[in-house]
Protein backbone atom coordinates (compact mmCIF):
# COMPACT_ATOMS: atom_id res chain seq x y z
CA UNK A 1 0.00 0.00 0.00
CA UNK A 2 1.52 3.43 -0.49
CA UNK A 3 1.00 6.41 0.80
CA UNK A 4 1.88 10.01 0.90
CA UNK A 5 2.92 11.59 3.89
CA UNK A 6 2.48 15.43 3.77
CA UNK A 7 4.59 17.50 6.26
CA UNK A 8 2.52 20.55 6.61
CA UNK A 9 3.73 23.72 9.02
CA UNK A 10 1.31 26.33 10.49
CA UNK A 11 2.20 29.58 10.78
CA UNK A 12 4.32 32.23 9.06
CA UNK A 13 7.07 31.29 6.51
CA UNK A 14 8.79 27.77 7.72
CA UNK A 15 12.43 28.79 7.79
CA UNK A 16 14.53 26.51 9.99
CA UNK A 17 17.59 28.40 8.90
CA UNK A 18 16.76 30.89 11.69
CA UNK A 19 17.32 28.47 14.15
CA UNK A 20 19.55 27.88 16.15
CA UNK A 21 23.10 26.07 14.10
CA UNK A 22 22.72 23.52 16.65
CA UNK A 23 18.34 22.79 16.49
CA UNK A 24 19.23 23.28 12.85
CA UNK A 25 21.34 20.42 12.25
CA UNK A 26 19.34 17.70 15.00
CA UNK A 27 15.75 18.68 12.78
CA UNK A 28 18.07 17.85 9.88
CA UNK A 29 20.09 14.94 10.85
CA UNK A 30 16.68 13.30 11.88
CA UNK A 31 15.05 14.05 8.87
CA UNK A 32 18.06 12.64 7.11
CA UNK A 33 18.41 9.37 9.40
CA UNK A 34 14.50 9.07 9.13
CA UNK A 35 15.14 8.78 5.38
CA UNK A 36 17.40 6.18 5.49
CA UNK A 37 15.35 4.15 8.05
CA UNK A 38 12.48 4.14 5.16
CA UNK A 39 15.16 3.28 2.35
CA UNK A 40 16.96 0.28 4.70
CA UNK A 41 13.11 -0.73 5.12
CA UNK A 42 12.65 -1.08 1.55
CA UNK A 43 9.73 1.74 2.11
CA UNK A 44 10.61 4.74 0.58
CA UNK A 45 9.72 5.67 -2.67
CA UNK A 46 10.09 9.08 -2.87
CA UNK A 47 10.48 12.63 -0.27
CA UNK A 48 11.37 15.96 -0.98
CA UNK A 49 11.43 19.43 0.95
CA UNK A 50 9.42 21.72 -0.39
CA UNK A 51 9.60 25.93 -0.69
CA UNK A 52 7.75 28.30 1.32
CA UNK A 53 4.36 29.88 0.14
CA UNK A 54 6.50 33.16 -0.63
CA UNK A 55 8.00 31.37 -3.38
CA UNK A 56 4.60 29.63 -4.28
CA UNK A 57 2.34 30.20 -7.79
CA UNK A 58 -0.91 28.97 -8.29
CA UNK A 59 -1.19 28.62 -12.54
CA UNK A 60 -4.29 27.93 -14.59
CA UNK A 61 -4.94 28.15 -18.03
CA UNK A 62 -6.59 31.65 -19.35
CA UNK A 63 -8.46 31.70 -21.90
CA UNK A 64 -6.18 31.18 -24.74
CA UNK A 65 -4.40 28.33 -22.84
CA UNK A 66 -1.57 30.35 -21.84
CA UNK A 67 -0.75 30.28 -18.22
CA UNK A 68 -1.82 32.57 -15.59
CA UNK A 69 -0.57 32.76 -12.58
CA UNK A 70 -1.38 34.31 -9.28
CA UNK A 71 0.71 34.20 -5.72
CA UNK A 72 3.03 34.85 -3.83
CA UNK A 73 1.02 33.51 -0.85
CA UNK A 74 3.04 34.94 2.29
CA UNK A 75 -0.01 35.28 4.60
CA UNK A 76 -0.56 31.47 3.94
CA UNK A 77 -1.66 30.03 7.73
CA UNK A 78 -0.98 26.21 6.66
CA UNK A 79 1.61 24.74 3.88
CA UNK A 80 3.01 21.70 2.93
CA UNK A 81 6.72 22.05 3.72
CA UNK A 82 7.59 18.58 2.20
CA UNK A 83 6.36 15.30 1.99
CA UNK A 84 7.23 11.23 1.71
CA UNK A 85 5.86 8.50 -0.81
CA UNK A 86 6.08 5.22 1.48
CA UNK A 87 4.85 1.25 0.31
CA UNK A 88 4.02 -0.16 3.35
CA UNK A 89 2.30 -3.18 4.20
CA UNK A 90 -0.35 -1.88 6.46
CA UNK A 91 -2.20 1.34 7.47
CA UNK A 92 -1.25 0.93 10.73
CA UNK A 93 2.52 0.97 9.53
CA UNK A 94 1.66 3.66 7.89
CA UNK A 95 0.18 5.40 10.95
CA UNK A 96 3.17 4.59 13.22
CA UNK A 97 6.11 6.64 10.88
CA UNK A 98 3.83 9.71 10.11
CA UNK A 99 3.90 9.93 14.18
CA UNK A 100 7.43 9.13 14.03
CA UNK A 101 8.04 12.24 11.75
CA UNK A 102 5.84 14.26 13.88
CA UNK A 103 8.49 14.15 16.64
CA UNK A 104 11.63 15.89 14.70
CA UNK A 105 12.84 17.93 16.85
CA UNK A 106 12.10 22.12 16.98
CA UNK A 107 14.36 24.64 17.53
CA UNK A 108 14.23 23.79 21.66
CA UNK A 109 15.15 20.27 21.24
CA UNK A 110 11.53 19.17 21.92
CA UNK A 111 9.47 17.37 19.12
CA UNK A 112 7.52 19.41 16.87
CA UNK A 113 4.70 17.18 16.73
CA UNK A 114 3.88 18.56 13.30
CA UNK A 115 0.60 18.00 12.09
CA UNK A 116 1.40 14.50 9.15
CA UNK A 117 -1.70 14.28 6.56
CA UNK A 118 -1.39 10.72 5.63
CA UNK A 119 -3.23 10.03 2.25
CA UNK A 120 -3.19 6.71 0.02
CA UNK A 121 -2.07 6.60 -3.17
CA UNK A 122 -4.61 5.64 -5.32
CA UNK A 123 -3.19 3.28 -8.24
CA UNK A 124 -6.05 4.10 -10.32
CA UNK A 125 -9.86 4.35 -10.37
CA UNK A 126 -12.19 2.17 -8.56
CA UNK A 127 -12.76 -1.49 -10.06
CA UNK A 128 -16.21 -1.19 -9.67
CA UNK A 129 -16.52 1.74 -12.08
CA UNK A 130 -18.78 1.43 -14.77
Amino acid sequence: MKYMMMMNVAGGPYRIDGWPKDAWRAHIGFMNDFGRKLSAAGELVGAEGLSGPDQAKLVRAGADGRPVTDGVFPETKEFLAGFWIIDVDSPERAYALAAEVSAAPGPDGKPLNMGIELRQVMSGPPADLP
